[in-house]
């Protein structure tokens, strides 16, 4: 294909960004960075060690004995703290209903921001979060904000729970939702906003495959 570009998937909270984002990667091989399993993997770290989830200081300490490694299987990608695998572990409610207040904090932010620009230099990679387009990869030569109902949105977590065995009602998930939607956009450092220069995509009414066949039809008009 060329030149390998820089892809940048931001959205709000279930949007369908890492589902559609690793599929994208496999049909380019390559890179897939879930920059949203950083931020989780640095709250599960934090609530493990007792640390404040406001505290920067503490939580910059943290980070510096803090190593997030990938490894992707046949399945999916599996998610390590300092060797650890926390894949499943990052994903239950309490981390989710809490990851939004981490990832505002300055030092968390400068820190796996940096992380993930390293990751990005040489191109070849499709990352996903909340402000990929807008701070970590303000020249990435593709981005898109994937945008989706709360409902919508609520019903495919509620979905995913249940197939994971998480006990979570459908309205309570609706307002984890919104709530992280109102934190993500308000918060001081990189918000959640569309790049001006992004592509909005709306999934509610649309299955896996056709936003990865609209994101791909994207990609090969960027060229």
């Amino acid at each position: 294909m060329g030149t390998k570009l820089q892809i940048a998937i931001d959205g709000p909270a279930s949007a369908g960004k890492s589902t559609v984002a690793k599929k994208v990667a496999h049909l380019l091989d390559y890179i897939y960075c879930d920059t949203g399993a950083m931020y989780r993997a640095v709250t599960w770290a934090a609530l493990q060690k007792n640390v404040s989830l406001d505290d920067d200081v503490a939580l910059k300490e943290l980070l510096s004995g803090l190593k997030i490694t990938f490894k992707p299987t046949a399945t999916e990608q599996k998610v390590f703290v300092n060797g650890q695998d926390v894949t499943e572990a990052i994903r239950l409610p309490l981390i989710s209903q809490n990851v939004s207040t981490v990832a505002a904090q300055v030092s968390v932010r400068e820190a796996l921001t940096k992380q993930q620009q390293n990751l990005a230099l040489n191109g070849g990679i499709v990352m996903d979060g909340r402000d990929i387009g807008t701070t970590v990869l303000p020249a990435a030569e593709v981005k898109i904000f994937l945008v989706a109902s709360v409902k919508e949105r609520a019903l495919r977590r509620y979905r995913e729970d249940q197939a994971k065995g998480i006990r979570i009602t459908l309205a309570d998930l609706e307002k984890e939702i919104a709530l992280r939607d109102k934190k993500d956009s308000n918060r001081l450092i990189s918000p959640l906003v569309q790049a001006e220069d992004a592509v909005k995509l709306d999934t509610t009414s649309l299955t896996i495959e056709q936003v990865v066949t609209k994101i791909m039809e994207i990609i090969k008009k960027s060229k």
